[in-house]
């Protein structure tokens, strides 16, 4: 019944299901796991304190390696939700791209790619030139389930505090100025 609901919506969206790709991932609560690794290497928490309940995840990126959202506190953070085969997602992966690199110390942008093939998903980012920008491998639907995300392309947006302050639909141009509003 999830999966029939997720292509009604997808399809509603624009972006309907691509019969080569995988199932809609399964119900139910994502797990919870204690944090490990540093998703961004180069930098920690802006900010030293406690790590908000919607930055306590963890995760793979597409390339194996660990990510732990927890060295993301203290800084505005923003999740792209997107899957290989969207069309809409692969229009947003220019701006992605173009923005991303100038922004990563102050407004990481992190992606969650999913409802696809590993293969599939690493050839997105690389047609998009996204190597720069942290891409995890969510295949499973974890945090897609978590923040109750439905369809792709979605941002999820989070202040410094840890609190969801949009999630939705951004073209280039909101993205871009958003992001920069989140710098200042």
């Amino acid at each position: 019944m999830l999966a029939a609901l997720l292509a009604g919506v997808l399809a509603v969206a624009g972006c309907g299901a691509d019969p080569d790709a995988e199932a809609a991932p399964p119900a139910g609560p994502a797990p919870t796991t204690p944090a490990v690794g540093d998703p961004s290497p180069s930098t920690g928490p802006a900010t030293p304190g406690p790590v908000p309940k919607t930055l306590r995840f963890t995760g793979k990126t597409l390339d194996g390696a660990a990510f732990d959202a927890a060295g993301l506190a203290g800084r505005p953070v923003v999740l792209w939700f997107w899957a290989p085969w969207c069309a809409a997602c692969a229009s947003q992966a220019w701006t992605v791209a173009e923005i991303a690199p100038g922004f990563r110390d102050t407004v990481p942008i992190i992606g969650i790619a999913g409802l696809g093939e590993h293969k599939a998903m690493t050839d997105f980012v690389t047609e998009f030139e996204l190597e720069p920008v942290p891409q995890l491998d969510d295949r499973e639907g974890t945090l897609w389930r978590r923040f109750e995300v439905v369809e792709q392309s979605t941002f999820v947006i989070i202040d410094r505090d840890g609190t969801v302050v949009h999630q939705g639909w951004l073209d280039g141009e909101d993205l871009t100025r958003r992001v920069t509003a989140l710098a200042a």
